[in-house]
């Protein structure tokens, strides 16, 4: 009787035919899966390359051994989040601890032996001790840590990296607590690493103060060639060693190799909101000069991306910018803070940053003197932007902003409005109703202005030819635009009701296609796929549609930035923020709520006031319509304890959350409100994260008990999750 013949299986195709299944699988997941399975599947994926762990570091049986092509690891959030991956439990004479540190840092090596890029939390030095010795070829490093530093002396973690990394080239410190008097001193006892570092960034949120002129000398003259440097300053003329002259002069002569300089002085780094009402000028100037501003842009040849974010006036600025343009012609990204004087144009004539042709990327910020008619200008100008932040310009109405969204609807795509006193959401909204169908990003402040209150900008109808100037022939400019623009920035100055037939038209262009076929007329934002809002404590968001963004059909990603004091409230005016407003958005599945700068009482209220628990509940009602995949939730707090802790009703509130699939609380919970989540059928990644400075130190406490967390999670990874 002749044997039944073997099934066909997977291992039985040749190599090429399952090379293409292969790469016929586009998710991730999928292909992770596969490889879990299959070994000749596991041999033939070279694809990933880039994995983020998020299992329990006791569950090291559980560690995937899977993925040897693996170059960049991120650890920084392994559970339990914030606690050391790598450190002593207990003091021990025999070093036994230690030892325990070795074999863990090992078995990671032993899993991923060619990691070149690792992003790790280190609360404990014995992490920089021990794990990235484990790889050699190490040559990007991101530390991670929100917890107080250790006590040491100054540098001696520096020490322990550098001396472990012989090949980094790449240092990012952005989030990580340290001391700025840590940084000198480690360069200066590792010159060989000091000298292979291209791309070190110090923009750290951190730092009380920032670095200091010696400081900023020691860094560049001993890291000479940097191409990126991102650094937190003083620029502050009330500190001794603020940051003037000579520390920029020593950025360019000591760096000259740079294409990324961001310095930004560390309280321009916080969350808080400005005051509208601002002039945008601060009592002092800043201490360096316009001059010195030439000498370092003559000197940084191969900038492609500037950020200069100051907290003191920084005057007459448009000749520096000019020299930037001709000085830096490979800049495509510009951040100014401060600034002022960066658009003043006369006539049709250009200047300052304006003449920053190739900007591709700006962001102006306090800027005292930009009117309309220096917006315009830039629009004019920078014709070729693809993002645009405009922050604290209280001289900036809806007429110059709709004028800028009409210059370049053919490439803005990202827009932030924040801050600026006529531009409220609706206003807002219609100023870029000329780009509504292109626009991708945006971010929005929910002061919620009426239309009807605002100047009626159609009763201005102004273009210009493209082809013609008064002399009849091309601008020489090379804007095209020539002076024609002179006489219709006259009209929009003097407000003249002027009827012109030019092939150009401002108040048209990019709009007949709106609204054709949908039943929302010209509110339609097609390609929208993110929108960030700010909106102030004790406002609703209810209101948002009727501003202009009754319909978005691809907004997938939303951020609500909450800020205020609610102990000035004695209750809302109404029973919920307004949620539901968003089921609107069909397609949203990603949400990010910021409670964290709401202020308030965590504990017993005073008699007429609400306590946090009651603000989390107006705020989260209605959570539960909608249909998210991804939760970030930042709790409010309560900062004469520094409390931010997620409360009963926010607990209940969040387990209706049906269609969750992954939750990330930026504070802390108790154990028994964090079993409320196990009720969310099909969610399967949710973590506690103390992200902000200072984080909570007492481990012990019942928010953050490291035991609590990983009963949570063992409880949440034995369910059944029907993918």
């Amino acid at each position: 009787m002749a044997a039944l013949a073997r099934p066909t299986i997977i291992n039985d195709l040749p190599d090429v035919i399952l090379s293409n299944i292969i790469a016929a699988v586009s998710d991730v997941r999928s292909r992770n899966a596969a490889a879990l399975v299959c070994r000749k599947w596991l041999v033939l994926e070279p694809t990933r390359t880039s994995l983020t762990l998020r299992g329990n570091i006791r569950d090291l049986f559980m560690l995937p051994t899977c993925f040897r092509s693996v170059t960049h690891l991120d650890l920084s959030l392994v559970s339990p989040w914030g606690h050391p991956l790598l450190s002593p439990r207990a003091a021990s004479s025999d070093g036994g601890d230690d030892a325990d540190s070795i074999l863990i840092a090992h078995l990671l090596r032993h899993a991923f032996p060619i990691v070149t890029s690792l992003i790790v939390y280190a609360r404990s030095p014995h992490t920089l001790q021990f794990l990235p010795v484990q790889w050699p070829h190490l040559k990007y490093i991101k530390l991670v840590r929100w917890h107080q530093r250790p006590q040491l002396a100054s540098g001696d973690e520096f020490n322990l990296l550098f001396q472990g990394c012989p090949q980094l080239g790449s240092l990012d410190l952005s989030t990580f607590y340290c001391w700025t008097d840590d940084i000198p001193p480690a360069l200066e006892l590792n010159p060989l690493v000091a000298g292979n570092l291209t791309v070190f960034n110090l923009m750290n949120a951190s730092f009380s103060e920032g670095f200091k002129t010696d400081e900023i000398r020691v860094i560049t003259k001993c890291c000479p060639n940097l191409k990126e440097l991102k650094i937190a300053c003083m620029f502050d003329p009330m500190y001794i060693g603020f940051v003037g002259d000579e520390a920029l002069v020593c950025i360019s002569t000591n760096c000259p190799k740079l294409t990324v300089l961001h310095l930004a002085d560390t309280s321009t780094l916080s969350n808080c909101r400005a005051d509208p009402d601002e002039e945008g000028f601060t009592t002092d100037d800043a201490k360096f000069s316009v001059s010195t501003l030439i000498e370092v842009f003559s000197g940084l040849s191969l900038l492609e991306e500037l950020v200069l974010d100051v907290c003191n006036n920084v005057r007459d600025s448009g000749p520096a910018l000019e020299i930037l343009n001709t000085k830096c012609p490979k800049l495509r990204s510009l951040k100014l803070g401060q600034f002022h004087g960066v658009s003043m144009p006369i006539g049709s004539k250009l200047d300052g940053v304006a003449l920053c042709q190739g900007l591709k990327s700006l962001s102006i910020r306090n800027v005292g003197d930009l009117d309309d008619m220096g917006l315009i200008a830039i629009g004019r100008g920078c014709s070729r932007l693809a993002k645009f932040e405009i922050q604290s310009c209280k001289k900036i109405t809806m007429r110059g902003m709709r004028t800028l969204a009409s210059l370049l609807w053919k490439s803005l795509v990202d827009v932030r409005i924040s801050c600026c006193k006529n531009l409220g959401a609706s206003s807002s909204l219609k100023a870029l109703e000329p780009i509504q169908e292109r626009i991708q990003r945006l971010h929005i402040d929910c002061v919620w202005d009426s239309v009807e209150e605002i100047e009626n900008i159609n009763g201005v109808e102004y273009g210009f030819d493209l082809n013609k100037t008064n002399g009849g022939e091309a601008s020489t400019h090379g804007n095209g635009f020539g002076d024609t623009f002179g006489s219709m920035d006259d009209d929009i100055m003097f407000n003249r009701n002027k009827r012109c037939k030019y092939d150009y038209d401002l108040n048209s262009v990019c709009m007949e296609d709106n609204g054709h076929g949908n039943g929302f007329g010209g509110r339609t934002w097609d390609r929208l796929q993110y929108l960030s809002l700010w909106i102030g404590v004790g406002d609703l968001l209810t209101p948002l549609a009727a501003a202009g963004l009754e319909h978005c059909p691809n907004l997938e990603e939303i951020k609500i930035r909450v800020e205020g004091d609610c102990r000035l409230w004695s209750k809302p005016s109404e029973r919920a923020f307004g949620l539901s407003t968003l089921l609107r958005y069909h397609k949203l599945v990603k949400m990010h709520l910021d409670c964290g700068d709401i202020i308030g009482y965590a504990h017993t209220a005073p008699s007429g006031q609400m306590d946090l628990s009651l603000w989390e509940r107006f705020y989260l009602f209605g959570i539960g319509t909608l249909n998210l995949k991804e939760l970030d939730y930042w709790p409010p707090q309560d900062r004469d304890v520094n409390q931010r802790s997620l409360s009963l009703p926010a607990a209940g509130l969040l387990q209706e959350c049906i269609t969750l699939r992954k939750l990330f609380i930026h504070g802390t919970a108790h154990e028994h409100f964090m079993m409320f989540l196990l009720r969310i059928p099909d969610l399967r990644d949710v973590q506690l994260r103390e992200d902000y400075y200072p984080a909570p130190e007492n481990d012990m406490s019942t928010e953050m008990r490291s035991d609590s967390l990983s009963r949570f999670e063992a409880a949440l990874n034995r369910r059944q999750i029907c993918d």
